[in-house]
């Protein structure tokens, strides 16, 4: 019985150690563009049965609830919470906030798609629509070098006026991705997303159009962490590792006692 309590108790030192972590993430990236913030989900592991509820306890009578005794915890997932980050104003034409659902579709390296938030893109030395990284995004759009005051409307358009010209010439057009699951979606660092059996596949389309968000020019999503809230949570966190430990404690003095005395 002893033993059982001990592994108990490293279940949830495990478990409360996974969680701990998943918030350190959280607050590291307190100020990434466009990052949402994850939550650790528990869930039980699997049950011993002593006695079953329903079992017979006489010739005549049934166990109205029976003995049913817990094997611990474990993290059954991490769940991003993707509430809208404020909005920061930069005044870059080229930085767009995605106001609403959906993600930026941009190709990475291997022809494989990412999807992203982080609209702080920029023109490559060949005119495309960057990101950071140099990944263009998709569909793509050409900016050519001569082309001034450029626009984004909430749609997508991207028009600019070109040397010599007086009136706005189109340049192309910025889509949104949605997915039937986009918590499936699995990410893989510098703020990208891949798709996944969960996920389901990507549904290009105009922003603000079937769902999908608008754009905003000249500005950038902020991140959702609640600094208030992670640290709340890493208190309670503390509380319950510190709580797992004196199970421990407590236990192998029990073990102690009984194999000092009996």
């Amino acid at each position: 019985m002893g033993s059982a309590a001990l592994h108990i108790a490293r279940t949830g030192l495990d478990a409360q150690d996974m969680r701990m972590r998943v918030i350190s993430n959280n607050l590291a990236n307190v100020n990434t563009t466009a990052y949402k913030r994850d939550r650790a989900s528990f869930q039980t592991l699997a049950y011993q049965v002593v006695t079953a509820p329903g079992a017979s306890s006489t010739a005549e009578t049934q166990y109205a609830t029976g003995i049913n005794l817990g094997t611990g915890v474990r993290v059954q997932g991490t769940a991003r919470i993707d509430t809208q980050g404020e909005f920061q104003t930069t005044g870059n034409a080229l930085d767009i906030a995605l106001d609403g659902n959906g993600y930026f579709q941009v190709q990475m390296p291997g022809d494989q798609m990412g999807y992203t938030r982080a609209g702080n893109f920029s023109r490559s030395a060949e005119g495309l629509l960057v990101t950071s990284e140099g990944y263009q995004v998709m569909p793509g759009v050409t900016i050519p070098e001569t082309a001034t005051s450029i626009t984004i409307g909430t749609d997508g358009t991207v028009s600019a006026t070109l040397a010599g010209e007086t009136e706005s010439t189109d340049l192309g057009q910025i889509q949104i991705a949605s997915f039937p699951n986009s918590a499936g979606l699995r990410a893989v660092g510098d703020n990208y997303l891949v798709e996944s059996a969960a996920s389901g596949v990507a549904s290009l389309g105009v922003p603000g159009e079937q769902g999908r968000g608008a754009l905003r020019q000249g500005m950038l999503e902020g991140s959702n962490v609640n600094v208030v809230q992670e640290l709340v949570d890493m208190i309670e966190t503390q509380r319950a590792y510190e709580v797992n430990s004196k199970m421990i404690s407590a236990t192998d003095e029990m073990l102690q006692y009984v194999n000092q005395n009996i």
